[in-house]
């Protein structure tokens, strides 16, 4: 009986280091599991917030090669938004240089007018499928809108992203200001010179005008140094002439009479 009960306890312990094993077990595969569902929500919040501004790879760009009048990024917005939700936009102004049709009224004050525009879309898919739904389509909207009758003009921009973008109009701004830079500086050298010649100007003229002033009151004095300034003043420069000679000067090369007669004889009495 002694060894029977021995037995029973011996495999008591021997299931109870069993159970003991697998919940040791199960334990591990509960925290593995739940470590890898939180990594998971951890992406998922990363990449929730990033798909719009950090991964550029992800996110499609549409060109729009003409704005019509009267469009503002809002309105623009307003439009494109009841397709699909976009996330950033870019309207480049016209070029103030460029040449602008009559005024009707000069003292009114009129939007900004808008050249071309980039719009950025959360997929790449999604950019594609807006652009060839709109392209050459009628914009439409209220009969009273100004840009009712025009048409869309867009397309995808197919490896473009919004970091070439920024870089582009980065480097426009840089020359534009390089330019200008420049043109102000000429500007500058013009205006001193032209400032310069009219001081000089003016003290020359301040200057004749009291010698002027000085040879009418007859001071000798004053008459003498006039002269002698007046002299200084204007440069003469001669230089060395050569006298003219006279038809008959017997120095221009030619033979006397006498020699000439008895060269030929009497032909020539």
């Amino acid at each position: 009986m002694g060894e029977e009960e021995d037995l029973e306890k011996e495999r008591e312990v021997l299931n109870g280091m069993g159970k003991c094993e697998q919940g040791k077990r199960q334990g591990a595969e509960d925290d593995s599991i739940e470590k890898r569902e939180k990594k998971k929500k951890t992406k998922n919040k990363g990449t929730k917030g990033t798909i719009a501004f950090d991964d550029g790879s992800k996110c499609g760009i549409c060109y729009l090669s003409r704005i019509p009048p009267h469009m503002d990024p809002t309105s623009l917005r307003h439009m494109l938004s009841q397709y699909v939700e976009i996330e950033r936009m870019y309207l480049a102004p016209t070029d103030p240089s460029a040449p602008k049709g009559p005024q009707k009224c000069p003292g009114s004050t009129k939007k900004h007018a808008f050249s071309e525009g980039w719009v950025e879309f959360a997929k790449k898919s999604v950019a594609k499928r807006v652009a060839n739904m709109l392209n050459g389509e009628q914009i439409g909207g209220r009969r009273r809108s100004p840009f009712y009758y025009d048409i869309w003009n867009i397309k995808y921009l197919s490896n473009f992203t919004w970091g070439i973008l920024t870089e582009e109009i980065a480097y426009k701004k840089a020359t534009r200001e390089q330019k200008l830079a420049l043109e102000i500086s000429a500007a500058k050298r013009e205006r001193n010179y032209t400032l310069s010649k009219f001081a000089q100007a003016r003290a020359l003229n301040s200057i004749e005008e009291r010698r002027k002033k000085k040879h009418k009151t007859g001071d000798p004095e004053s008459s003498g140094n006039i002269t002698v300034d007046h002299q200084e003043a204007k440069i003469f420069r001669r230089f060395p002439q050569n006298n003219p000679l006279d038809d008959n000067n017997q120095s221009t090369g030619t033979l006397s009479k006498d020699i000439l007669a008895e060269v030929f004889g009497n032909s020539l009495s």
